[in-house]
């Protein structure tokens, strides 16, 4: 067995590039996902440890003093994070050239051979499912007897293995609590909507819905949802209770579509009440009543759920597969219910324009989530988003992210620009938030939790300096647009 070392490299100063991430991006404010791909194949691989740099405050340096003493490291990466990461690698070689280092992402399933040819100091990356694929990485297999794998050979020529097929049999898959708790600081990860310290895992993957712009279905996970059952669920969370007891406050299932199979949700649901566990899980905006009350009955207190946009047009051109009025009547059970609601919203979607974004704004300040989260519509490779922004000549050459970090716009529309899309971020954020009936329940989840009071505040800070980001980007993105086109600078 190979000493591995399993890391996600220091990136942009508070960057969530983490495989929970929907977007790898600098948050509003400060979030952190956990590593739950890497943690999954950690579990996998005896001896081996896992690094997790950007919520660590871990530089290059300390990640060199680390990777000394491993043969292979395999990193996590991500489409806007990738040059960081290959900076990353180019450094590990060089200290040791015998190195051997290889990347594991979305990005890299899509792009294999690109990724490679472009990154001659990488010296393999896992397609697809990777979990076995680095499994046998670490044990010494030979390369070309490995599935899912592209990798340079002796000769200097890049060789592509077998597609490795889906695994299927999740309850075999370990437990990632036991890495959690020796190789990372829970107190580090940070999600503004859920309670502080949380942890967020996977207890499957894939998922049935087609979204265009849903990056993990069309990669790495399909669409096809494959997960453990509610008996294994139940063994795993013992386990939890039994490693981290009181310590954590809040479980988040990150299956993206926890609840597409509502008997076995609720199910899960069952032991977490037998545990006397609070949790949270990832929704669609249609689960009737009866079933939203038998989960809350059972510790739920959190819904995250993808709205996107409230303009049904752009919903049905994404394949959403949600009506609107669907979604008020989803919403108007979770208030009554007393269930929260994290909504998460995209500006910049196919067929967006000014009013659609004016749609959008309105439709969520009406069905009044507790939380939101505006994002820009992100063309990753591999989505169907992606293929038709190049059809259709949308997408342009800039990073899906600024030097800070943050999400920039890469679509841009005869009849919106990139710098209009932006705009629409901040000004959805102000205002959804500057609002009473969005500003009153803050105030008194922060008069009630001493702690909770702490962490708005702080929140708070983080929210207004990244707002003022957004403002700054847009003056200087409004700047350069006068100067292009001033009678006296038009060429």
């Amino acid at each position: 067995m190979k000493k591995t070392l399993f890391l996600a490299p220091p990136s942009f100063e508070g960057f969530d590039g983490g495989a929970g991430a929907r977007y790898q991006a600098k948050r509003e404010i400060t979030s952190f996902w956990y590593p739950t791909w890497l943690a999954q194949v950690a579990a996998l691989v005896p001896g081996s440890k896992l690094v997790d740099a950007p919520p660590m405050g871990q530089t290059v340096e300390d990640i060199l003093k680390i990777a000394k003493d491993y043969e292979l490291v395999i990193m996590h990466t991500s489409t806007p994070s990738l040059a960081n990461d290959v900076n990353c690698a180019k450094a590990i070689k060089a200290q040791n050239p015998n190195t051997e280092i290889g990347l594991i992402g979305a990005h890299v399933a899509v792009l294999p051979e690109a990724t490679l040819k472009e990154n001659r100091v990488i010296d393999f990356v896992c397609r697809q499912e990777f979990d076995y694929t680095c499994k046998e990485l670490a044990e010494g297999k030979p390369k070309a007897e490995i599935k899912g794998l592209s990798y340079w050979d002796s000769q200097g020529k890049i060789q592509q293995t077998p597609d490795r097929e889906l695994i299927h049999d999740w309850d075999s898959m370990p437990s990632v609590f036991p890495i959690y708790a020796r190789d990372l600081d829970i107190k580090k990860y940070f999600i503004g909507y859920l309670l502080h310290p949380y942890i967020s895992f996977y207890t499957g993957r894939g998922c049935p819905a087609k979204c265009s712009f849903c990056l993990w279905p069309q990669t790495i996970g399909g669409h096809n949802y494959r997960a453990k059952s509610p008996a294994a669920v139940g063994r795993e969370m013992e386990q939890a209770k039994a490693i981290f007891g009181d310590r954590v406050r809040e479980y988040m299932f990150d299956d993206d579509t926890f609840t597409i199979d509502k008997k076995r949700a609720i199910a899960i649901s069952e032991h977490m009440k037998r545990l006397k566990l609070t949790w949270s899980c990832n929704a669609r905006a249609n689960l009737d009543y009866d079933t939203l009350k038998q989960l809350r009955d059972n510790g739920l207190r959190l819904l995250l759920v993808g709205f996107e946009s409230g303009n049904q047009q752009i919903l049905d051109g994404i394949k959403k597969g949600i009506k609107l009025e669907v979604a008020r009547k989803f919403m108007e059970n979770c208030h009554q219910l007393g269930i929260k609601v994290h909504g998460t919203f995209i500006i910049g979607l196919p067929n967006e324009s000014q009013a659609t974004i004016e749609e959008t704004i309105r439709f969520a300040s009406e069905v009044n989530p507790h939380t939101i989260q505006v994002s820009i519509a992100a063309p990753y490779p591999g989505t169907e988003l992606y293929r038709q922004a190049r059809e259709n000549g949308w997408l342009s050459e800039k990073s899906l992210v600024a030097n800070s970090g943050i999400q920039t716009s890469t679509l841009s529309y005869p009849h919106l620009s990139s710098a209009e899309i932006e705009d629409g971020v901040e000004r959805m954020y102000r205002r959804f938030y500057f609002r009473p009936q969005a500003i009153i329940p803050i105030v008194k989840e922060m008069l009630g939790d001493p702690q909770m009071l702490v962490r708005r505040l702080r929140e708070g800070r983080e929210f207004f300096a990244y707002l003022r980001e957004r403002r700054e980007r847009a003056v200087r993105n409004n700047s350069q647009y006068d100067r292009l086109f001033s009678s006296d600078g038009l060429q």
